[in-house]
């Protein structure tokens, strides 16, 4: 036991003298692993703050279906728990005509010359199916069902889901998931780079330290007392590039405290975005550093696996 750790302890100090050796690769390599981290932080609050905001979206639509006077309970009765049993919605709410209009006068409580004319008149107001969503991606489900020929012939009206409406929700929609695949595809673009530089890094060492390394692989040395050094090297990389980029987020969050308060671009609440990264600070610093511990030792492992095969010669 004491052996492995005197083991551990000279790879260990031999990887944090080659980043000291190899300064200026290191920063090179550094700069392009806080890019990568940067970008998928970055992408992680913008997936929170979407997912936030289509929440409060959702939250607030409902379908309302309207329904012909000569509808009778049973067929309502029946639309609705069809309505239910889809996986795509989440509550379904009937409203019969007097119920409907109970919800129309509390609504416009304070319009008294409209209140006078509806108690004027018979009720006007149709039967009604709210539906609320369970999710935007979903609401192809739901107006499939309702747009059902069988469905059509109970309904007096299209669907409040309609024209301007349902444009603006696909609008919301297709944002929304443009740019979470615009976000996975950075991710994925710089974290192949950034897997490339630290490759190339730890190659250069190896090739500047060839005949080193080839004297200790002479001397016995095992293939993981020689690459210990570099993943040790690389995973410094990647802890100092966590910490770095997690600090410049928060840095520019909170350099932007004041003016970042209330505003939102878009479909993307800026205010929402800081509040999750700094209640959330500590997870997302230890995801970082998961993720550049993980690039760092990958790039490493690869690299000497490839260029520490020697062998000793034939005597």
């Amino acid at each position: 036991m004491g052996r492995r750790t005197t083991t551990f302890g000279r790879i260990a100090k031999t990887g944090m003298v080659n980043f000291g050796r190899n300064a200026w690769l290191a920063i090179a390599a550094m700069a392009i692993m806080i890019i990568t981290l940067v970008i998928i932080l970055f992408s992680v609050i913008v997936n929170a703050t979407f997912s936030h905001t289509v929440e409060q979206i959702t939250d607030k639509i409902n379908i309302s279906i309207y329904l012909k006077d000569t509808t009778t309970k049973e067929q309502a009765d029946k639309f609705v728990a069809d309505l239910k049993a889809l996986p795509s919605t989440e509550k379904v709410t009937y409203l019969s005509k007097t119920d409907a209009l109970r919800a129309y006068m509390k609504q416009n409580a304070g319009n008294e010359s409209l209140l006078k004319a509806i108690n004027e008149t018979d009720n006007p107001l149709p039967a009604t199916i709210q539906v609320k969503p369970r999710d935007l991606n979903e609401l192809g489900q739901i107006r499939a069902f309702i747009e059902k020929p069988a469905n059509k012939t109970l309904q007096s009206d299209p669907a409040s889901d309609n024209g301007d409406r349902r444009q603006a929700i696909n609008n919301i929609t297709h944002a929304t998931n443009l740019m979470r695949r615009a976000g996975i595809a950075a991710v994925i673009v710089f974290a192949t780079i950034s897997v490339l530089i630290i490759f190339n890094t730890i190659q250069m060492a190896i090739f500047n330290r060839r005949d080193e390394l080839q004297i200790m692989r002479l001397l016995g040395a095992s293939t993981w007392y020689i690459r210990g050094p570099f993943v040790v090297e690389a995973i410094i990389y990647g802890i100092l590039s966590a910490i770095i980029s997690t600090l410049l987020i928060r840095a520019l969050f909170v350099t932007a405290s004041n003016s970042l308060q209330a505003t939102s671009l878009g479909i993307l609440d800026i205010s929402y975005s800081q509040e999750f990264f700094l209640s959330h600070f500590w997870k997302l610093l230890g995801l970082q550093l998961a993720l550049g511990i993980l690039i760092g030792a990958a790039s490493s492992f690869i690299a000497t696996r490839r260029y520490l095969k020697f062998k000793t010669p034939k005597k």
